[in-house]
């Protein structure tokens, strides 16, 4: 990226958040909604894609309301990057926080915010991954984040400011290993974006219909330190700039001390875990990543799926004979509505389902 496309960029974005920061953040969502309609209308590719992956996860949804989804994700992603980015800083403090975010529904990690041990927060692209952090690090605990930093520098530069504004550590995935060493030798906590495309090397788990690859080095953190991983999201409520903070799961190290392989339940299990937070959220979901891109060699090379990954998969606690098949089949295999209802997971959603919030 040239310098003069990064200072062109960097100016658009300061220029944006000048023009919307007079107003209310609730007046300023309905405008990037506006702006998202608009993108989603001329990014027919990018829509096409995005739907494709609603459908994988929930193949009962007739298209349209598959296209709503979609329609309804892309507006979400433009009030975080045009208003909730620029919002946050300026609205949410140490004295007003709870005007904002409502913790209610995150009393299950109670105990491993409040102890001195360290732990594993994990989180994806749903909600507001950005307000964890930042939430949690301005009520007083010892939070660090690993972040990709961004490709603008200014950019980067910008929103680095930005989120460790309440206290919050960010370091960069690039040699980030002996400073994760030091932040759990101090008992901090380290939060993760976890539902990145981690290529063709990646540890291949469920993603609802099929595998997708996730990072090897959560659950290797994990085993290595015995690090309990606390998986929660921050929910948009009513389209608005309000947030709860739900925790879905906590994967104790009891809970893979006896396994054969607990790296792939570990990974396994909070992609699950993701799954109920798009389960519960579907509208607030990145659904344009490509989460599905990368796929594993027996797919790559038309092959059959090995029968040793069959049996460690079938030996998931959760795994079905349906939900089984279905990850045998191609990536754009049709999915056999019914094979996703899965024991303890909330059922997948039927043709009444509408947005919470329709933002359009």
């Amino acid at each position: 990226m040239t310098l003069a496309i990064e200072l062109t960029q960097y100016a658009a974005a300061r220029t944006v958040a000048a023009l919307l920061s007079p107003f209310d953040p609730d007046q300023n969502l309905e405008t990037a909604r506006l702006v998202g309609r608009l993108y989603s209308r001329c990014a027919g590719k990018r829509r096409e894609r995005a739907r494709a992956g609603v459908a994988r996860a929930f193949p009962t949804l007739d298209l349209e309301t598959q296209r709503a989804i979609v329609d309804s994700s892309i507006g979400h992603m433009f009030g975080l990057f045009m208003v909730d980015a620029f919002a946050m800083p300026r609205t949410i403090g140490h004295e007003n926080w709870q005007d904002r975010i409502d913790f209610e529904h995150a009393r299950k990690s109670i105990k491993h915010l409040i102890d001195d041990k360290p732990c594993i927060f994990l989180t994806g692209h749903i909600g507001n991954w950005e307000l964890l952090g930042y939430a949690l690090a301005l009520m007083g605990f010892n939070m660090t984040a690993l972040a990709r930093p961004l490709d603008n520098r200014f950019l980067n530069d910008w929103l680095l400011g930005v989120r460790q504004k309440t206290g919050l550590k960010v370091i960069t995935k690039w040699g980030a290993v002996e400073e994760l060493e030091r932040v759990i030798d101090a008992g901090g906590k380290i939060g993760f974006i976890a539902d990145q495309n981690a290529g063709g090397d990646g540890l291949f788990v469920p993603f609802f219909s099929r595998l997708a690859s996730t990072y090897k080095s959560i659950p290797l953190l994990a085993m290595r330190y015995q690090l309990p991983i606390v998986c929660g999201y921050a929910r948009r409520i009513d389209g608005s700039f309000r947030y709860e903070v739900r925790v879905d799961d906590v994967i104790e190290p009891s809970d893979w001390a006896d396994l054969e392989d607990p790296m792939l339940y570990i990974g396994a299990r909070f992609n699950r875990a993701l799954e109920f937070m798009v389960r519960q959220s579907p509208e607030q979901y990145l659904w344009i990543h490509r989460r599905w891109n990368s796929r594993p060699k027996h797919e790559r090379e038309g092959k059959p799926m090995p029968a040793r990954m069959e049996a460690k998969l079938a030996s998931l606690p959760w795994m079905t004979p349906a939900l089984l098949n279905e990850l045998q089949k191609p990536i754009d295999a049709p999915v056999e509505p019914g094979a996703l209802d899965l024991p303890g997971v909330p059922q997948a959603l039927d043709t009444r389902y509408r947005p919470n919030r329709a933002p359009f």
